[in-house]
């Protein structure tokens, strides 16, 4: 919604339309900017590798975990002449920062955040940042002035306000009404209407309101089995552990549920292996290898073998494949080839 797709300004609308960027440049402010689409993450870290990017400002995220092979990202972020990264903790991509800003997490800062459900939720603060977090909003502020930049925002409402001038769906959705009914679907249309459950509702936002369908071919993966790496290994999360684990680890609670890095196969997957459930195996890609403790699932198919994405002491994404979807610009983290092996008759055929 916010315009944080490299292809797309606030509310969804095309960069490279000329009449979208002239009503944010009459609200910015500002001159003409680029129509050219920017770049993925993992473009990016294509392009620091190329010497086109040499400095980066991450907020938020953790590329040195979440990135596909992300021994490539890793080596990208090292080769950066200044990386700034602003965070709650001390990520893994933190590590390679030669700045890093605090910031404040969810329920220590206001704010809005808006569901996948449309639905848009005011946010208060619980308790005070500690020591020096402050809010990201105030960081990015200070950050402008410092750069001659006459930024004047003097809360999130402020913020708010802005991004909404240019943003159709949030159309009688105010800071001040969400500060009283706490949430609002969007689109609402008008100032009492809770919001419309379906978007569409009238027609579609195209020639004569109908909908464009387009056929869709299958297309094999970048990365198919085969004898050298015959099984498919995807990834995901667990119940317990939400993405790279940053905040879930560090849950003593979550984490003692489940501690240890681990993937699923199926029972009768392990019996080949000679693999016990709880014993290790190693997982080989083309882009490298890892050791794990491996448990037994009848959910998993017996030809793959399912890897969460939280535990730094055994990245999954150090075998991931980074080619990417041409349209979504999407890695196939869900789909690479393997191979597994007891970890004990991995080290012996060393």
């Amino acid at each position: 919604d916010a315009g944080l797709i490299p292809m797309f300004l606030p509310d969804y609308q095309p960069v490279g339309d000329d009449g979208v960027r002239s009503a944010f440049t009459e609200v910015w402010g500002s001159g003409d900017f680029s129509a050219e689409k920017g770049l993925t993450v993992t473009e990016i870290m294509d392009a620091v590798h190329d010497g086109d990017i040499k400095a980066m400002y991450v907020l938020g995220e953790n590329p040195a975990m979440s990135d596909p092979d992300v021994d490539h990202a890793r080596d990208a972020l090292a080769k950066l002449d200044h990386l700034v990264v602003q965070d709650i903790f001390l990520t893994e991509t933190a590590n390679y920062a030669d700045v890093i800003l605090p910031a404040s997490a969810f329920a220590e800062k206001s704010g809005t955040v808006t569901n996948t459900n449309r639905q848009v939720q005011m946010g208060r603060p619980a308790v005070t940042p500690p020591g020096e977090a402050r809010e990201d909003w105030w960081i990015e502020v200070e950050l402008a002035k410092r750069l001659g930049l006459d930024w004047s925002y003097e809360s999130p409402a402020d913020v708010f306000a802005e991004m909404k001038l240019n943003m159709k769906s949030f159309d009688n959705i105010t800071w001040d009404r969400l500060a009283r009914e706490n949430a609002v679907t969007y689109p609402s249309l008008s100032a009492d209407d809770p919001g419309q459950a379906i978007v569409f509702g009238e027609g579609f936002p195209r020639p004569e309101g109908r909908a464009k369908f387009t056929p869709a071919s299958i297309v094999a993966p970048d990365d198919v089995p085969d004898a050298d790496y015959p099984m498919i290994l995807t990834t995901g999360r667990q119940l317990e552990h939400w993405h790279t684990g940053s905040m879930t680890r560090r849950s003593k609670v979550l984490d003692g549920l489940e501690p240890e890095a681990n993937c699923s196969l199926h029972p009768s997957t392990l019996r080949r292996l000679g693999v016990e459930p709880g014993e290790h195996v190693r997982l080989s890609t083309k882009r490298g290898s890892i050791e794990i403790m491996a448990r037994e699932d009848r959910a998993v198919a017996p030809d793959m073998v399912f890897l969460p994405f939280a535990y730094v002491e055994a990245a999954a994404n150090i075998l991931t494949n980074p080619a990417v979807d041409p349209y979504g610009k999407i890695p196939e983290f869900k789909f690479s080839a393997v191979r597994v092996e007891a970890a004990d008759e991995a080290v012996a055929a060393e």
